[in-house]
């Protein structure tokens, strides 16, 4: 591997960067958008999204589901119509939602984290299911603040980022939707993931905000890979036109917080074969 490309600068707070459709995807958390980047390097906005945090995924029908996590509701993109409701979480939790995943079937995951941003961390997040019909229930909780989330490409599995827990966790998933704890799919000692995607052979890419890096490991957790960066490293997404470029969303921490501060964001791209 060499070493990463700067591909975008400029942006806010980048996250749940995705690769859809030949581009790359992600949401602005500090300018309330969802964006793509193209091959060329041009940047389209695609849609805004009511409250932060903001998640996205697409359902088997194309449809983009999205989380507009401060007032905790999941919305469905629908052609010449905009953003939809389809879900309203605040009854299981009124604390921020956070990511998103889609199963191949059809049902809907989101997270969230149980507490508000401020204070001492905690072991009560939650997982909710969202199935096609808007209905929700919880299906997991007691979490260490999760964060990125993924399904397995035959939906028996779904895994979780725990960032204060310094772990990938699994959960076995039933017909009904419902999930099963299935222990830790990775221990990452000293490490808090963020965004997580899969690396196309049976592992997983963790990005990491403290560590300023993004890190490959295999299930139990040996460590493959890892690229460092300049930055503080929220999101990644393998992609690109052979599925072998590894793109990360990066902004100087914690100055990204500050609503005052200049905008740090970055997309970089790096050929991880």
């Amino acid at each position: 591997m060499t070493g990463p490309t700067t591909l975008l600068t400029g942006i806010g707070m980048g996250e749940s960067a995705r690769w859809h459709g030949g581009e790359l995807w992600f949401a602005d958390w500090r300018a309330g958008t969802i964006s793509a980047l193209d091959a060329a390097g041009n940047l389209r906005r695609v849609t805004a999204v009511p409250s932060f945090p903001i998640s996205f995924d697409w359902l088997p029908d194309g449809r983009m589901a999205v989380v507009s996590g401060s007032d905790g509701h999941v919305l469905v993109e629908l052609p010449h119509a905009g953003l939809l409701p389809l879900a309203d979480l605040t009854p299981i939790s009124e604390h921020p939602w956070n990511e998103i995943a889609v199963h191949p079937g059809g049902n809907i995951y989101v997270n969230g984290i149980g507490h508000d941003y401020a204070g001492e961390p905690q072991h009560s997040g939650v997982i909710a299911l969202v199935r096609p019909d808007g209905s929700a229930q919880q299906v997991a909780e007691g979490l260490a603040f999760p964060n990125g989330m993924l399904v397995s490409a035959d939906g028996s599995t779904l895994v979780v980022a725990e960032s204060y827990a310094g772990r990938l966790t699994s959960f076995a998933i039933a017909p009904d939707g419902t999930l099963s704890p299935a222990g830790a799919w990775a221990v990452l000692e000293s490490s808090a993931p963020d965004g997580i995607c899969w690396d196309g052979s049976g592992g997983i890419w963790f990005a990491e905000v403290p560590g300023e890096r993004c890190v490959r490991v295999e299930q139990g957790g040996r460590v493959l890979a890892t690229v460092q960066l300049e930055q503080g490293c929220f999101s990644c997404a393998l992609g690109g036109e052979d599925g072998a470029v590894l793109f990360m969303t990066t902004a100087q921490w914690p100055e990204v917080l500050d609503p005052t501060a200049e905008n740090t964001g970055r997309v970089v791209g790096l050929r991880v074969g």
